[in-house]
């Protein structure tokens, strides 16, 4: 199966906190620097759980941009797109109960998709970072959309969504009630509760929770690949280790 997934690729730092921040004062932390986005995460779980992956995506040629590609490379990742000068920076704050918080730099967007970076595609996964107006030119066996964010979802972001008509949309708990209606198939992401898929419950499995960053995009992967347990497996696994990806 070959999955395109087309939005995000960036740096991730990752700042794990001992104890919670303390405004105006010092708090002891471990940092960590890791390739991330939500589009390369995802694709690259989706060679993890055995996949064949393409990521379309703006990588930077700068410093930080090379050890994506790097990264990207050693998880078996084709990495296509335009070129650009600077790398998108997500800095992840890592609570000590495995919650995060991020500030996201996600520098320059994906202005045309061409043909050919889709070509042969089983299917198209789209992060909603990167729903900009090519992405209604999107064509596949199955298209998926995650919406990423509450703060995205105006009127714009839902007309483009609708004009993608994705088969399935990843959205957590708030993301889903603030979109509003879509004749899609809902995979509605509710943490340590585990999913929905069209209204019926799949729960969690166990996991050491560590780091939740990158949970729903391991799970997404697991899911196009494999279904709700494959996509929940994967999920339990990137929560036990730090970074979000495999």
């Amino acid at each position: 199966m070959l999955i395109c997934c087309v939005g995000d690729a960036v740096l991730d730092v990752i700042v794990r906190l001992d104890a919670p921040l303390a405004p105006g004062d010092d708090t002891r932390a471990r940092t960590t620097l890791r390739p991330g986005g939500q589009a390369a995460n995802v694709a690259a779980w989706a060679a993890e759980v055995g996949a064949e992956p393409r990521l379309v995506a703006r990588v930077g040629s700068d410093a930080a941009g090379a050890l994506v590609r790097e990264e990207l490379a050693a998880r078996r990742v084709t990495a296509l797109g335009p070129g650009t000068s600077r790398t998108g920076v997500v800095v992840s704050l890592v609570a000590p109960d495995g919650a995060r918080t991020m500030a996201s730099d996600r520098a320059d967007d994906l202005e045309s998709i061409e043909p050919g970076w889709l070509a042969g595609a089983d299917v198209v996964h789209v992060s909603g970072y990167a729903l900009t107006d090519v992405s209604a030119a999107i064509r596949a066996p199955r298209v998926s959309l995650d919406l990423s964010a509450v703060s995205l979802l105006d009127d714009a972001f839902r007309e483009r969504a609708r004009r993608l008509r994705p088969d399935l949309v990843f959205a957590t708990e708030q993301e889903h009630a603030a979109f509003g209606e879509l004749d899609t198939t809902w995979v509605v992401k509710r943490g340590a509760l585990g999913i929905e898929v069209d209204g019926r419950a799949y729960p969690a499995p166990p996991a050491n929770v560590v780091d939740t960053t990158g949970a729903g995009d391991a799970l997404a992967a697991g899911f196009l690949v494999g279904g709700p347990e494959v996509g929940l497996a994967a999920a339990a696994r990137c929560v036990a280790s730090v970074g979000s990806m495999p």
